[in-house]
């Protein structure tokens, strides 16, 4: 999920304050005929990385386990191609694209009716097309907590758990949601005899549980999840902003001062902002709310004059332009508290308190009242000129985050204005992520760094400091061997991505016995999972502007735009596309 905001941020947000009733549903990401047949499938930022189409033959909306059953035995008789996809579908990359025409959907959007609670155990089992905030919402009427979750509330629990969405915390468990599920149930494919499909019920026992966790959809459909739960409590909250002096130590004592605890690096400023989050009694005074003001509904006609002014800055490569708006959108995020309010109204101030649910993940433009459309909307809403970028996210392991953060100054230091465009899309956010159980899940305690930028509209058009920005990324990947979040990213991200899950054999073995004709497997996770050997990079004219490969030849840049294929600065090995008025062929 991105967390961006407008150039215009204040008047944004006073905007959709004055007129929050007025505003529009997310668009379906699934677009069929009348009969539900020849359907065109979606990215929620309005294109896919390699910008292709995305088909299916057929979606279905199944509201019961049996009728899920049912699309599935029908997919597998007929030997077809099948994903499941969520209400709203958030995962940037290709994840929920079937085969074409010899795909069928499965839509979770009418299966998210059950919420069963279990006082005496602490536990609560779910349907798998409930969102996030339904989720946490419901068992906090019964005094119980989810402990840690994504900080945005409208995924579905079956897609966070599939592409292993996290909070941010190294205590007890961590903060990956999967660590605290304790049972699943599973559709898989199965034999004529068994009637094509069959149930199976996976507890914490189960071995095979640890692939299931975090399974990118290729195991089978997700009916249900059964997760451990807490005792409801409070969390304390406090942004402190600091300079970035010594970031490279501050930021691994952090992880252990805070059980919580995020930095947010906005690297250009030499600044960090420190989420100081600790868990408090409930007896505590404080009725706090986390209404991040990235994920609020916003203005459509502010959203649009924002992606106008950062692409005619763009144009002009005006550093200084970019570098002024970010100055100011940062000081509007701090005055109003990064979207935290004291009392469900507004901010008056730190600490902020509050219960668990109403503070661990933040949404609202995706609960809309569609009374005039397309007047108040998701930022990244793609039926419109509105937020468009490029998302890269990895985590980098702990023992590595000194060097990595010590080679982003370097980069910054060599021309400061380089990174105002990050922080405009609000610089490195910085997580923490414990060592996880899931085959597929984080293989030692690590650090997440995200950050966003401008994507421009046309496929072939460079970006302003965009060397910079692709250095950053092949450092994250490649230098440092991050791993890349499974549900964002461009493709260069992936590279050679199966060869650093020590525990890639175990889930394979699972997936063979689960699936063993691939019905649910699809070119993009074969390709990752290193199963095809074709590999993610596509190599063509302009590919290495959007992330399709690593540049080798100046015509995966943009030669005839001044762009270049470079060594990088720091990191020797990297290989960008640099603007170079002046150029010189490697």
């Amino acid at each position: 999920m991105n967390y961006v905001r407008c150039f215009f941020i204040c008047c944004a947000y006073l905007l959709a304050t004055w007129i929050s009733t007025v505003h529009s549903v997310p668009p379906s990401p699934v677009n069929c005929d009348t009969n539900g047949l020849n359907c065109l499938v979606s990215s929620t930022y309005r294109v896919w990385p390699d910008r292709s189409t995305c088909r299916a033959a057929k979606v279905t909306y199944p509201s019961t386990e049996e009728e899920f059953k049912s699309s599935v035995a029908h997919a597998v008789k007929n030997n077809l191609k099948i994903k499941v996809i969520s209400k709203l579908a958030h995962s940037a990359p290709k994840l929920i694209c079937p085969g074409g025409d010899n795909g069928l959907l499965i839509s979770t959007r009418d299966y998210a009716k059950k919420i069963i609670v279990n006082i005496s155990s602490s536990t609560a089992t779910v349907d798998s097309g409930v969102e996030l905030r339904d989720f946490v919402d419901a068992i906090a009427k019964y005094g119980l907590a989810l402990p840690h979750s994504p900080y945005w509330d409208g995924l579905s629990i079956g897609g966070l758990l599939s592409t292993g969405a996290h909070g941010s915390s190294l205590w007890g468990n961590g903060g990956a949601v999967h660590e605290y599920v304790v049972g699943m149930r599973l559709i898989i494919p199965a034999s004529a005899d068994e009637g094509f499909v069959r149930i199976m019920d996976l507890t914490k026992e189960d071995k095979d549980l640890n692939a299931a966790k975090v399974s990118l959809g290729v195991l089978g459909v997700i009916s249900q999840v059964t997760f451990a739960l807490q005792p409801m409590f409070k969390r304390s909250i406090r942004n402190v902003l600091r300079t970035d002096e010594g970031l490279e130590e501050k930021i691994i004592a952090f992880g252990s001062a805070s059980e919580f605890g995020d930095v947010t690096w906005y690297a250009s400023k030499r600044r960090a902002v420190f989420r100081v989050d600790n868990r408090v009694p409930v007896n505590i005074a404080g009725d706090g709310v986390n209404d991040y003001i990235g994920f609020q509904k916003t203005s459509r006609a502010a959203l649009e004059a924002q992606r106008d002014t950062e692409t005619r800055a763009e144009l002009r490569r005006d550093s200084k332009a970019k570098c002024d708006a970010a100055s100011k959108q940062i000081a509007a995020l701090l005055m109003l508290g990064m979207g935290f309010k004291n009392n469900r109204v507004a901010f008056t101030g730190y600490p902020v308190i509050g219960y668990q649910n109403l503070l661990q993940t933040s949404g609202d433009c995706q609960n809309a009242i569609d009374t005039i459309p397309l007047t108040l909307v998701c930022p990244w809403d793609h039926r419109f000129k509105g937020s468009f970028l490029h998302q890269t996210t990895v985590s980098i392991p702990i023992s590595q985050i000194h060097h990595f953060i010590s080679d982003v100054k370097k980069l910054r230091d060599m021309d400061p204005a380089s990174l105002c465009g990050l922080d405009l899309y609000n610089g490195f956010l910085m997580r923490y992520v414990k060592k996880s159980s899931a085959y597929l899940g984080k293989t030692e305690d690590m650090i997440d760094v995200d950050f966003n930028y401008y994507r421009a509209d046309n496929a072939s058009t460079g970006r302003l400091h965009e060397d910079v920005y692709e250095e950053i990324e092949q450092l994250a990947v490649f230098k440092y061997q991050g791993l890349p979040h499974w549900g964002k990213n461009r493709n260069v991200a992936f590279v050679g991505i199966a060869s650093r899950y020590q525990n890639l054999h175990k889930f394979l073995k699972v997936k063979q016995r689960y699936d063993p004709q691939g019905l649910f497997s699809s070119e993009w996770t074969d390709t990752i999972l290193g199963i095809d050997s074709r590999g993610v990079t596509i190599q063509r004219d302009n590919c290495a502007l959007e992330g399709l490969c690593i540049c080798s030849e100046d015509v995966h840049c943009a030669p005839d735009q001044g762009y270049f294929c470079r060594q990088g600065r720091v990191f020797e090995h990297a290989r960008v596309c640099r603007y170079d008025p002046s150029p010189t062929s490697i």
